[in-house]
């Protein structure tokens, strides 16, 4: 609708799914030492609109839904998203503390172009960009740290 997509809570029995979808073969072929890869993440922020302004203005991801001040999904190519932010457990928050949990969030861009376009957009918008030649790092309006590199 709109270029945004439709989303509804509608529950789901995680046993019953993995007995339905998780073949014997995916299993077996993961081990320890495999990297692993999320397709999306959603993260806890301070408010929606310096959500907004940091990860579709400086960052570039289109917005594909809104849920009014409470949260924003993102994505790039077209997909539903590949990342949302939420103030559902912390409105109002400031910078993130070190702490267990989420430590970084990598972004594949699909060339050096696209790397180099996405550095320059930042400092545009008066973001700290650290390049080592390889990738781009950066923190959003938390500390949250993101990692740019060309796929």
């Amino acid at each position: 609708m709109h270029g945004h997509v439709e989303m509804a809570t509608i529950y789901l029995d995680p046993q019953e799914f993995l007995r339905r979808h998780l073949t014997t073969e995916a299993a077996l072929g993961a081990t320890a030492g495999d990297a692993a890869s999320v397709g999306h993440v959603h993260l806890s922020v301070g408010d929606v609109a310096t959500a907004r302004a940091f990860y579709v203005d400086a960052l570039g991801f289109d917005e594909t839904a809104v849920l009014g001040n409470q949260a924003v999904f993102v994505s790039a190519g077209g997909y539903h998203h590949h990342m949302a932010m939420n103030v559902w457990n912390s409105r109002g928050a400031g910078p993130r503390m070190p702490a267990l949990g989420l430590g970084r969030v990598d972004l594949a861009l699909p060339g050096a172009d696209a790397l180099g376009d996405l550095g320059e957009r930042l400092r545009h918008h008066g973001f700290d960009v650290r390049d080592d030649g390889r990738s781009l790092s950066f923190d959003d309006p938390w500390s949250n740290l993101l990692v740019a590199s060309a796929g």
